[in-house]
């Protein structure tokens, strides 16, 4: 099967991540079908992307993906990554991925990653 075009990792011990990666593969259902997308869980592969630098508490604190050229793309840039691919989502990516709103999807997502992370902490998620 060829390399997948996104690959992305994710914190499954985390219910709100959870549900929002279980929402985008119903949505991608042929995309994975076809191996074009593949969602990993972090948990089970701890050391996946430390080729990167990225340690298991950044991928549970932040979704991280590889794209077909072997890049790491980190929080907002998975999620416009995924919704790019997403039939009926690439306004998503086309809205929060243009040179404008980037800078602050960026920094709204961290925020958000950094609430949720320190909220998963706190609930013993780990």
């Amino acid at each position: 099967m060829p390399k997948p075009l996104l690959t992305v990792w994710y914190n499954t011990r985390c219910p709100v991540c959870d549900a929002g990666i279980s929402h985008q593969k119903r949505r991608l259902v042929e995309a994975i079908k076809a191996g074009h997308v593949e969602f990993r869980d972090i948990n089970f592969e701890p050391q996946a992307l430390s080729v990167f630098g990225a340690s298991l508490e950044d991928i549970r604190r932040r979704l991280h993906a590889t794209d077909a050229e072997g890049r790491l793309l980190v929080g907002a840039d998975v999620a416009i990554a995924v919704w790019r691919i997403t039939p009926g989502e690439g306004w998503l990516a086309t809205l929060l991925g243009n040179p404008i709103a980037l800078p602050l999807a960026r920094f709204a997502y961290d925020r958000f990653a950094d609430l949720l992370y320190a909220w998963n902490r706190r609930e013993g998620r780990w």
